[in-house]
């Protein structure tokens, strides 16, 4: 009879070296709750509260070790498989979109026509820039909630447990970056039993491009708001352009932070990964390879070709100019070299 592992084994072999994720598939299936991270913003990893039916009961599960994207040995990814990539824009107003508000788009639409029933993504505190996990089954809201998030401050796919044990929600889309769409390939093809609730019920996953995430406390609470004394409330957006952070300050002039000054801020675990777009997901979406105001969208099967030509059919979505291929697997190569760097022991002399 095959042994499902424990959490114990996702301890010694991902939390213990520093390469957990901070997706939060691990919280979210565990059947129990008993993995948490503790305090918000404090760890970088999660912790077991003391208790687990496998470890303790022996009672078959494994669900945590079974979701988790961080297990293996991560292989170079590149652009991976798809059908199309194209540029496309939001053929509506969506006022705090990060590049074209395709992605915005995509769900609208899905949430208007009823392909979709519900959405779990990362919202933002507009206050304080802190991100959250959330459900959201509004268009209205899904507008209001646009744009990117770069700080990490709890673990993604926490509320993918709201949507499917609490709401009972069955069609829901994910939207999350490479690490959440490695984890939720991994509950979607499990052959555990404690995620199959989890993988019938995910519909559609949006992958969205990814050099790395900041985490919210080195980045906003001590780069920020102690070294730049920028108030939190004034920021209008945050981006990533041609090797800098661009703050955007709703009145007073932009803030640049070139990316070698922000490598302490940078979550230790997004050194371990390889894969800039997505590659797992339906459909990638990112600004790379798009002209100013488009969004570029990499079509990777026929599901997310479907809510692709949905959303255009009903003229939420416009098709825009070609997309350079080339400048994004320039950049999917740049992260792949740079993080095999970071993961190459250094010589001593």
């Amino acid at each position: 009879m095959r042994t499902r592992k424990s959490y114990r084994d996702l301890k010694s072999e991902v939390w213990d070296r520093n390469i957990c994720a901070g997706c939060g598939a691990c919280v979210a299936v565990c059947p129990a709750d008993a993995i948490c991270f503790g305090e918000e913003g404090i760890t970088s990893c999660p912790s077991n509260i003391g208790y687990c039916k496998e470890a303790h009961d022996e009672v078959p599960c494994g669900a945590c070790y079974a979701a988790c994207p961080r297990k293996e040995e991560p292989g170079e990814k590149g652009l991976g498989s798809y059908q199309s990539i194209m540029t496309a824009k939001a053929a509506f107003d969506v006022p705090k979109k990060q590049s074209g508000g395709a992605v915005t788009a995509l769900l609208v639409n899905a949430l208007d026509e009823g392909l979709i029933d519900a959405v779990v993504t990362v919202s933002e505190d507009r206050w304080t820039l802190k991100p959250s996990s959330v459900v959201i089954t509004s268009s209205e809201e899904i507008i209001h909630q646009a744009g990117s998030r770069y700080n990490w401050w709890v673990p993604l796919v926490a509320a993918l447990k709201t949507a499917v044990i609490e709401r009972k929600f069955r069609k829901i889309a994910v939207i999350g970056v490479p690490c959440v769409v490695q984890a939720l390939h991994a509950i979607r093809t499990s052959d555990n039993d404690l995620l199959r609730p989890y993988g019938r019920s995910i519909r559609l996953v949006i992958g969205l491009f990814c050099t790395e995430s900041f985490d919210y406390t080195e980045l906003v609470e001590r780069k920020l708001k102690r070294e730049y004394q920028v108030d939190t409330w004034k920021v209008e957006r945050l981006d990533v352009r041609k090797g800098n952070l661009e703050v955007t300050m709703k009145d007073q002039p932009s803030l640049l932070l070139p990316m070698s000054e922000l490598e302490t801020t940078v979550r230790q675990g997004c050194h371990s990964c390889l894969d800039l777009t997505g590659v797992c997901s339906d459909i990638s979406a990112g600004a790379v390879g798009s002209g100013p105001g488009y969004t570029t969208l990499i079509i990777r099967n026929d599901v997310g070709r479907m809510f692709q030509e949905s959303a255009v059919k009903n003229k939420k979505l416009v098709i825009g100019p070609q997309a350079d291929i080339a400048a994004i697997d320039r950049l999917a190569s740049f992260k792949v070299r740079k993080n095999r760097q970071k993961k190459e022991p250094q010589k001593t002399v």
